[in-house]
Order: C-alpha cells, then sequence, then structure tokens
C-alpha cells in the first residue's frame, strides 16, 4: 500500500493582509489648470463687465437726467449730468398733453394678450413641428419659416381692407388679433423643443395612456418653460414698442403709449423734457416685466441644471 504524499511546502513565507493601498494622487495636469482658472474671472473680465453695465445703463440713466430738467437745462454746453428738481412737474405736462394713463393701459392689455396669445400658440406648434409626425410637416415648417423673409409693410393695406370690413378699425382688437402667432416663435420654440425635449419621455408618457394634450400640459410645457419666458420677453417688449401698425389702426382716442408719445412737446419748440418724461413713463412696465421675466429666465436654466 502506497503511503499518502506529503503536503507541499510553502513557497515562502505568509505575508500577513494589510490595509489597501491608497489610490494615487490625481495628477493635475495643465490642461486641467487652465480649465479651473476659467470658473472665476480675474479683475480684467470684471473690469469689461463694469464698462459693460455703465454703456449700457447710461441711456436710461440719461431719460432720467432729461426728465427731471427743464428744457432751457438740456440746451446748455456742457448739459447736466445729474437729476434736476423738475420731475414731477414733467410728469403733469405728460398728463396734460397726453392721455398717458388710457395709453399706458391700452399697451398693457394690448401687450399682454399678445404676449399670453404667442407664447401658447408658439410652443403648440413649436411641439407639433419638433416631436409630431404628419404628412406635409417639413412643407408647412418651410412655409412659416419663409414668410419671416416677407417685409410687414407689404401686409398693412389688406390688413386694414380686412379690419375695416370687420369694423375694427380704432379699436383695441385690431392690433391685437394680427400679432397672436409669429413665425419667429413657431421656429424658436421648435428649435428649443428639438434640443430640450427628449423623445424617451414622451414615448413613456406613450406608454402610460397619456394622451397629446396630457403630454403637452404635464411634459412638454414644464420642460419649455424657460424657453417660453425668453419669447415672452422679447414678444411684450416688440410690441410694447410697436408705433407703425396702432398709429395706423388705432386714433387718438383709443391710443397705445407709442402713440400716445408723438403728442408730446408740441409748437414751434420742441419740449424735449416733456418728451423724456413721457418716454420715461412709457418705460417702466417694460423694465417691470422684464426683471419679473429674467428672474424667470435664470431659474429656469438653473432648474434644468440640476436636474439635467
Amino acid at each position: 500500500m502506497t503511503a499518502p504524499a506529503a503536503p507541499a511546502k510553502a513557497a515562502g513565507p505568509t505575508v500577513p493582509a494589510g490595509p489597501p493601498a491608497a489610490p494615487p494622487a490625481p495628477v493635475r495636469t495643465r490642461g486641467t489648470r487652465r480649465a479651473g482658472r476659467t470658473l472665476h474671472a480675474g479683475p480684467l473680465a470684471h473690469a469689461v463687465l463694469v464698462v459693460a453695465v455703465l454703456f449700457s445703463a447710461f441711456p436710461l440713466y440719461w431719460t432720467v437726467v432729461a426728465a427731471s430738467r427743464s428744457n432751457a437745462d438740456l440746451a446748455k454746453v456742457p448739459p447736466a449730468l445729474l437729476p434736476g428738481p423738475h420731475l414731477m412737474r414733467n410728469f403733469e405736462a405728460v398728463l396734460e398733453e397726453a392721455d398717458i394713463g388710457k395709453a399706458l393701459l391700452n399697451s398693457l392689455l394690448v401687450s399682454g394678450s399678445i404676449t399670453l396669445g404667442t407664447v401658447l400658440c408658439c410652443t403648440l406648434a413649436g411641439f407639433a413641428f419638433a416631436k409630431l409626425r404628419f404628412r406635409g410637416r417639413g412643407a408647412l415648417l418651410a412655409v412659416t419659416v419663409g414668410t419671416m423673409m416677407i417685409p410687414p409693410q407689404l401686409g398693412v393695406i389688406p390688413l386694414f381692407m380686412l379690419i375695416a370690413e370687420l369694423g375694427w378699425v380704432n379699436q383695441l382688437q385690431s392690433v391685437i388679433l394680427p400679432g397672436l402667432v409669429s413665425a419667429f416663435g413657431v421656429f424658436f420654440m421648435r428649435q428649443y423643443l428639438v434640443q430640450s425635449l427628449p423623445d424617451e419621455l414622451i414615448e413613456a408618457a406613450r406608454v402610460d395612456g397619456a394622451s397629446t394634450a396630457r403630454i403637452f400640459w404635464s411634459i412638454v410645457v414644464p420642460v419649455a418653460r424657460p424657453g417660453m419666458a425668453v419669447l415672452g420677453l422679447l414678444t411684450f417688449m416688440a410690441a410694447w414698442n410697436d408705433f407703425f401698425w396702432p398709429v395706423v389702426a388705432l386714433s387718438s382716442s383709443e391710443p397705445t403709449v407709442q402713440v400716445a408719445l408723438r403728442q408730446l412737446g408740441g409748437g414751434y419748440v420742441h419740449d424735449q423734457s416733456v418728451i423724456m418724461a413721457g418716454t420715461l413713463l412709457g418705460t417702466l412696465p417694460v423694465l417691470l416685466v422684464f426683471g419679473l421675466l429674467g428672474r424667470q429666465i435664470v431659474g429656469g436654466i438653473m432648474q434644468g441644471a440640476v436636474k439635467g
């Protein structure tokens, strides 16, 4: 009977297991340091930003200065660079020469209605062109974009004939209805939704049984909120500053702000201080809307960055 083989000896002494070795420290390459420096602005960048802000804010500051001075002060050389004591008096002159209160109310109604209609309709159309499949989608989008190449002045005469047939001359709906949809807004929202709305979200909602209307209100609108805020801001400013079509469709009895401002500073010598006071009154609502929607834009972008 063969004896059992002896167990093999270990090749060497057993080394007790110790703590795992620490990973090597990351090597800070030159590109990493350069990328890190881009996150912190230096003194030169701050100086450039300060200069840009001063140049951008100077027209508004000069409007305040001119609105608070007299016409003789504005004619001096060099002109005054500090606000004066005549602001309230110039405001009173504006209220006497033009019905600026009614003009502000009409402009708020017109601009607000156009903004709401444009944002809603353009978001719907942009969603359809971006994510829905239907026959003739490319041709319709090309026609929509092509309308932006046509000067709006070419459509003034047929548009005025249309509102005259409808009996809307000198009524606010003649200014509101033609501006409820814009080709730029449709194209803008289409491009935004193509980049920001994943197809997987829509497919998952379809699997869950959601209708197209439910997908739009529950998925598309929250995703498109920053783009809608930008479009709303641009639309409100364009509608508020529009002069050509309101002066054609409206009269002095139903003016908007831009139509009412042309009545200021009449006479042989135009009173520039009164004109600037009226301009300041017409600018304040735009600044308010810009402040409100500007917060929405920044908040929506930051929220999307956190969720993304």
